[in-house]
């Protein structure tokens, strides 16, 4: 059961960071954090005018690593 507990975590972690791509909540110290904790090697990209986030996304690059011996 214990296995299981950090695939859950992970799925909780990309869906928590889904969640801010939407509400274009980037900009921000703990999307940093959340972002190494998922391992995202993406590009998070935000359009700014005239001081108002207009769109916000992110291009696929969430690679898991799995440890292998």
């Amino acid at each position: 059961m214990e296995a299981a507990l950090p695939a859950a975590s992970e799925e909780e972690k990309f869906a928590e960071f889904r969640r801010k791509v939407r509400a274009a909540e980037l900009l921000s110290a703990a999307i940093e954090r959340l972002l190494r904790e998922i391992g995202f090697t993406g590009k998070l990209m935000v359009v700014v005018q005239n001081g108002r986030v207009l769109k916000s996304g992110y291009e696929e690059g969430y690679f898991r690593q799995d440890e292998k011996a």
